[in-house]
């Protein structure tokens, strides 16, 4: 390796490989994000906090920065993709997610649930931060909260805008949700008014219309046109609607 490429480390992991290029460094394996991602991963360099103090949801440049989580207070990472390394063991307790399919919705939870009785703050992450990590933490959110899934969709998406789930992952979280209320879903929404709306995120929950109220007619006011008119009242010339526009 040449001289110079020694004095130019990644800037995400701080190994030597040629990031910009897009080589994969073989040290951790830490690669460039795909097109898609990047952009958002470049805006983006702090991870979103969701609970004060305590739960962060981020991605794997997030995870990979460990001077900025030391200075934000995080000592735990939940990692949701198998793929991904863990690249500070010695700095921050990990925990692994085994499953690159099917989330283990449990495990995670149990997790975060310690990292909150030991007061420690948290990141929980996958690749972009976007689905796998969101939907941990929606759970989370679902158990701790005792919220219905769009309420807590809803929740995460006001504080981390980007997140976009999956088709599988909604499903996932749908039969979670089955799993945690029953098949008739009886716990009620609590924090949800009937001026605040459900997100339109495709999961089926929509907002009940309100009633419109129909119009009443007082015999003691002001007669309507229905009871002072009969129909040789009108000429005979006269039409409903819009008439023809002349020539």
């Amino acid at each position: 390796m040449r001289k110079r490429e020694r004095e130019n480390p990644c800037g995400i992991c701080g190994h030597y490989h040629k990031y910009e290029e897009g080589e994969v460094c073989g040290v951790c394996g830490h690669r460039m994000p795909a097109s898609s991602e990047r952009s958002v991963e470049k805006g983006s360099a702090f991870p979103s906090e969701i609970l004060k103090d305590f739960l962060y949801l981020g991605s794997y440049d997030n995870a990979s920065r460990s001077e900025l989580l030391k200075t934000m207070g995080i000592s735990h990472i939940l990692n949701t993709v198998p793929a991904c390394q863990n690249l500070y063991k010695n700095s921050f307790t990990y925990h692994c997610l085994q499953d690159d399919k099917v989330l283990q919705f449990d495990d995670a939870i149990q997790f975060l649930e310690q990292c909150e009785k030991d007061k420690a703050r948290v990141l929980v992450h996958c690749m972009s931060g976007k689905s796998r990590s969101a939907a941990i933490v929606v759970a989370f959110l679902m158990k701790s909260k005792g919220w219905h899934l769009a309420q807590s969709f809803q929740w995460v998406k006001e504080h981390r805008p980007q997140i976009e789930l999956s088709s599988a992952v909604q499903q996932q979280l749908l039969e979670f949700e089955q799993h945690m209320l029953g098949s008739n879903g009886a716990t009620p929404i609590q924090a949800f008014t009937q001026s605040e709306s459900f997100p339109s995120f495709g999961f089926g929950f929509p907002k009940p219309p309100s009633s419109v109220p129909l119009p009443t007619f007082n015999q003691h006011a002001t007669a309507s046109i229905f009871e002072r008119a009969s129909p040789n009242d009108f000429p005979s010339d006269f039409t409903f609607g819009a008439g023809k526009t002349p020539e």
